[in-house]
């Protein structure tokens, strides 16, 4: 850094009777200066603009599309209100976006340093490298907060003015008023902040780590990725849990009456943790480093060592204390959860397929709707994530000695999120469709999501 971009920047370049006794920098200043040079960068800028745009014409154009991404949390809601298309975005951005946009960000803060040859000089103007790291740290954050912040203000703007603000179905089939799904909205986005963090930390360590290696700006990415890979497998709640990336889709319990806060609450703590570990890593590699040294190409592999072990200590401490505080065991799938979950969203949607076809009204406890579910065959243990669950859902109506009866094929995720396709009888469970101020839409009893609390206890 020359004395002139020093002083462009509000940093004080030392004359050489100065440098022995020149105070530090102020961080406030280095800070400023490392996010301008953040926002100069052209790909930062359009990412900035792809983030604040690009999410409002997708949920506006696929909103006027006949077909859905129903394969999507809430993509079969998107023509019936605005506030499903943030939290389409919100799913697609927790598996690809933010795990993208931490590498670009986090990844090469360091390393571009490293490759541009100006640690010394940067270090000659601020004196102190601690403050670098802070500073550096603290820019990198501000940009990813406003690229989530566009994410989440892009979808909800666009679902909202193409769609309308209109009341959002829950994942147990009760319906949310627009001011509570706006709400709930907001706060889902809130929460998937913690693991970015986490991949934010992942990322100054690995451009701290791996110095000008491009492996540094691929870090983030490639964890999120195998943290993706774990939890698609059938793993143990409690460890389930003790990964950061579980943050990503743990946020769908809140759109249940009531909220699934346990799992959620465990999943932002846990990527804070991860966050802060990481980054106290990174912070004391950084501060130990031999900026004298211009052949500098990342710490030893001992220093390397030291820094990932803490995480994986981190991750091992975690499940441990889940495990013994919640006294969760196995997939935290279980048959009672599993019927529990099937038979009330079964209730609330009948209720709203009541309304669609003018029938007269009826209340959940009139219905008395209750579900028995099992895997394959009573061969088989009825636990655990599979495709092969089967329901029958049975309910009373007032006045009729009959009872109704529809079976429904359940796909259930690993994470307890699952799928309900309707297998009959076809004049409830069937696909036909019913007139709503939003236009025709499907049966609501045709095809629906739930979401299994893995926390709960089977008898709830």
């Amino acid at each position: 850094m020359t004395a002139t971009v020093a002083e462009d920047a509000g940093l004080e370049a030392p004359g050489p009777d100065e440098e022995a006794v020149a105070p530090p920098a102020p961080v406030a200043r280095v800070y400023r200066f490392e996010l301008v040079k953040l926002v100069s960068q052209w790909r930062i800028r359009l990412l900035v603009l792809a983030c604040w745009i690009v999410p409002g014409l997708f949920v506006a154009a696929v909103g006027q599309q006949s077909t859905l991404p129903v394969d999507t949390l809430f993509g079969r809601w998107m023509h019936a209100t605005g506030w499903a298309g943030p939290l389409v975005v919100l799913g697609f951005a927790g598996t690809w976006a933010l795990p993208l946009l931490t590498s670009v960000v986090a990844g090469d803060v360091f390393a571009s340093e490293d490759r541009l040859g100006t640690w010394r000089h940067l270090l000659v103007a601020v004196r102190s490298p601690r403050r670098i790291f802070v500073a550096k740290a603290l820019a990198g954050l501000t940009v990813l907060l406003l690229l989530v912040a566009g994410l989440a203000a892009s979808g909800s703007v666009g679902g909202v003015v193409a769609i309308g603000s209109r009341p959002l179905v829950g994942l147990d089939g009760h319906l949310l008023t627009p001011a509570d799904a706006a709400g709930r909205v907001l706060l889902a986005w809130v929460c998937v902040l913690a693991p970015t963090l986490a991949l934010a930390a992942v990322g100054l360590l690995g451009s701290v780590m791996l110095g000008r290696s491009p492996m540094g700006l691929l870090l983030p990415a490639i964890v999120a990725l195998v943290l993706q890979l774990a939890q698609m497998m059938p793993l143990p709640v409690d460890v389930r849990l003790a990964l950061p990336g579980y943050a990503f889709t743990a946020w769908s319990g809140l759109f249940t009456g009531p909220a699934q806060l346990g799992p959620l609450l465990i999943g932002v703590v846990v990527s804070l943790l991860w966050a802060v570990t990481a980054t106290v890593s990174a912070c004391l590699l950084f501060v130990r480093r031999d900026f004298t040294n211009t052949a500098h190409d990342g710490p030893g592999r001992g220093a390397v060592a030291a820094s990932v072990l803490p995480l994986v200590a981190l991750a091992a401490a975690t499940a441990v204390t889940v495990g013994a505080t919640t006294g969760a065991t196995g997939s935290g799938i279980e048959q009672d959860k599993v019927q529990r979950s099937a038979a009330t969203a079964f209730a609330h949607l009948y209720r709203l397929q009541t309304r669609q076809l003018n029938r007269p009204a009826v209340t959940e406890a009139q219905l008395r709707v209750t579900a028995d579910c099992d895997k394959g065959s009573v061969r088989v243990a009825a636990e655990g994530p599979g495709n092969d669950w089967r329901c029958v859902v049975s309910w009373h109506l007032p006045g009729v000695d009959a009872v109704g009866t529809a079976v429904y094929q359940l796909d259930i995720a690993p994470d307890g999120r699952f799928m309900a396709d309707g297998d009959g009888p076809k004049e409830v469970n069937g696909y036909f469709l019913v007139r709503t101020p939003a236009g025709d839409a499907p049966n609501p009893l045709w095809q629906f999501d739930g979401d299994v609390d893995l926390l709960a206890t089977s008898k709830g």
